[in-house]
């Protein structure tokens, strides 16, 4: 289906990830919160982006709660990247599958300038659905008898945290990856997230432990480890740190060699200085005051095993099939990466990945990834044969605003319909 305004709903057939051989599992998710990059108020005032998008409720009807009763999921995904462009979004894609029969939608443009329509197939930044990524590395080598995820972060890098308080042999790589280390966000430093918004220099150089050692030095520790749960970037950059220090090998190569090659994902990659995108992509864009900038050529780095890569919406939903239905992984490491620790009554976090309970009260799992430029999210059932992925093309490290909101629900709403 398609209409005037350049939007619309294609049907076609995904390319099937599990090989027909897969084992499957379970998992699920639900009310939603945010696990983003988000800027501090300093850098906000500094760039001038202030309330301009203040979070709005969603009121009135619910893309679910329409006068047409027959509303498809993709239906409801359209609807929702429509309302997306009327919130400001340039671009807007989205993507059902229920089995190997996929639905795309798109909405607005991804390119401004040349006003090319949002490509489904296009490419775009994943952002932290990178931890995914690095997570399954880890348990693979671990599957491997090459690490045990209870190993201490001293024992692979003895010296990455022994400051202001922090112990690295006090924190455990299980506890980087689910984000209970108690080790601050580099990304909350304003020395770090302010020239990443500007984006003065896409092509400054961050060593990982340069960003470590940002974190250690913005706060002395407030929790201790395996204590509560608090997203932070650090971890996986420390996660990435630990993936070198086993195999010898850079989390890029390792992600390369040991997911994107065995899933045949031709269009994703681990960029890890080049900050262009090629072929077939969404510009990424952010807004900066009045102005909207093209942010699509920014700083990797910044991120690296925390959320670098560059995806697309089939690939990312062939590797999130492949990873819920055990073809990554065996099985006690499935039992791992599926053991949650508590974020809200209705979340829990996983090893790279959230279960989390919807409104309607299926469960999925999922995550979300933003970055200069990017928003994007995915939800999978347990057993891999219902999934529902979304991208929009403006981030400007401000969390909660009407885009996010609108489009999200109508993500959550799509699956519930599922």
């Amino acid at each position: 289906m398609r209409d005037d305004s350049g939007a619309g709903i294609e049907a076609g057939t995904a390319n099937r990830s599990d090989g027909g051989t897969a084992r499957r599992s379970s998992r699920v998710r639900g009310h939603r919160r945010w696990l983003l990059p988000v800027a501090t108020a300093a850098c906000l005032l500094m760039t001038g982006v202030g309330t301009a998008t203040a979070a709005a409720p969603v009121t009135g009807t619910s893309t679910t709660e329409s006068s047409t009763a027959a509303q498809t999921p993709a239906d409801i995904l359209q609807a929702g990247a429509q309302q997306g462009i009327a919130d400001g979004y340039p671009g807007v894609i989205g993507m059902v599958r229920k089995g190997d029969a996929a639905q795309y939608v798109h909405a607005g443009v991804g390119d401004l300038v040349n006003k090319v329509p949002a490509d489904p197939k296009a490419k775009f930044r994943i952002g932290s659905n990178t931890k995914a990524f690095a997570s399954t590395v880890l348990l693979q080598l671990e599957g491997e008898k090459k690490l045990s995820l209870d190993d201490t972060v001293a024992k692979w890098l003895p010296k990455a945290v022994a400051a202001n308080g922090y112990d690295g042999s006090k924190i455990t790589i299980r506890q980087l990856l689910n984000h209970t280390s108690g080790l601050p966000d580099y990304f909350k430093s304003v020395q770090i997230n302010g020239p990443y918004f500007l984006n003065t220099n896409p092509r400054e150089v961050f060593p990982p432990q340069n960003l470590v050692n940002v974190a250690l030095a913005m706060r002395a520790p407030t929790t201790e480890p395996g204590e509560k749960f608090d997203y932070s970037n650090t971890n996986y950059v420390l996660a990435g740190m630990v993936i070198k220090a086993v195999t010898g090998s850079e989390p890029a190569a390792e992600i390369q060699r040991r997911i994107i090659e065995p899933l045949g994902l031709r269009d994703t990659s681990f960029p890890t200085a080049d900050p262009a995108l090629y072929g077939n992509y969404l510009h990424g864009y952010a807004i900066r005051t009045i102005f909207i900038n093209d942010a699509t050529a920014s700083n990797v780095q910044v991120f690296g095993s925390a959320g670098a890569m560059v995806s697309t919406m089939d690939d990312l939903a062939a590797f999130s099939r492949a990873l819920m239905t055990g073809k990554l992984l065996e099985p006690a490491q499935m039992a791992e990466l599926k053991t949650t620790v508590p974020v809200t009554g209705d979340v829990g976090y996983g090893l790279g990945i959230e279960r989390i309970k919807l409104s309607c009260g299926k469960w999925a799992w999922g995550h979300n990834g933003a970055v200069l430029g990017y928003f994007s999210e995915w939800l999978s059932s347990e057993d891999g044969t219902e999934q529902v992925l979304h991208t929009n093309n403006e981030y400007h490290l401000l969390a909660g605003t009407p885009g996010q909101t609108h489009t999200g629900k109508a993500m959550t709403d799509a699956f519930c319909a599922l």
